[in-house]
């Protein structure tokens, strides 16, 4: 088995992660420090930054409904609280499927299932995602027609987004807006293209999986079924 699978399924954190860990050097198979590619086998010894790492663990994922002012890493040098302080009581070392920034809140996976996380964030998957937003000003036929065309940001054109629920109220404009790729700040810089300023991004819905009546800071575990959906979608 590829050493950084061995690492995903043990819940040290996402294949593409624990590929940097090792190339960082912090890995190391029968006291020999690790290189990509490498593979283990049963009897081995694995040590990630001294620390045992040990095989297979019981499959793991929550969805958390992250409030602002919460950062999506294990740990924030600046102390700032982060999702994972939401599930700290857990017997079980769980790390975030994506990410939403600082100023937005809603629905977040924390997982420690590297299979899971590897589809849910690697590009050539197509999950969808759905975000309620609330923007400044009225978001015109042609607004709507450019962010469902896509949109030309620094980083190249966005795939076709899907817009609905569209409502308006008091020089504001509330909507859902789903996109499937991943980009940092993506919604915020779609809608600041077309000439909008966010006031509210919240992510409503991830795949199948849904935010339901689920408050800010609560968070559930997803059921078999719902892990196993996930792992099917495309």
């Amino acid at each position: 088995m590829r050493l950084q699978k061995f690492m995903a399924d043990a819940g040290i954190a996402s294949r593409r992660k624990c590929e940097e860990y090792i190339a960082e050097g912090r890995v190391k198979v029968n006291g020999n420090t690790a290189v990509i590619g490498c593979t283990v086998e049963d009897g081995d010894e694995v040590l990630f930054d001294g620390n045992p790492v040990c095989g297979k663990t019981e499959r793991v994922a929550i969805v958390l409904n992250k409030p602002q002012g919460v950062v999506c890493t294990s740990s924030d040098p600046e102390g700032r609280r982060t999702v994972v302080d939401y599930v700290k009581e857990l017997p079980y070392r769980l790390y975030n499927v994506g990410r939403l920034d600082y100023d937005s809140e809603g629905l977040i996976i924390l997982t420690n299932d590297g299979d899971l996380a590897y589809k849910m964030m690697h590009p050539k998957f197509t999950v969808e995602k759905t975000y309620h937003v609330v923007c400044t000003g009225s978001l015109t036929d042609s607004d709507k027609e450019r962010l469902e065309k896509g949109v030309a940001l620094e980083d190249g054109l966005t795939a076709p987004a899907k817009i609905e629920n569209i409502e308006y109220s008091r020089g504001r404009t509330a909507f859902d807006i789903t996109i499937h790729e991943g980009r940092n700040r993506q919604v915020r810089r779609m809608l600041f293209a077309v000439g909008r300023e966010v006031m509210l991004l919240r992510r409503i819905k991830e795949g199948s999986i849904t935010l339901g009546e689920l408050k800010g800071g609560q968070w559930r575990y997803l059921t078999e079924g719902e892990l196993d959906s996930l792992m099917r979608e495309q």
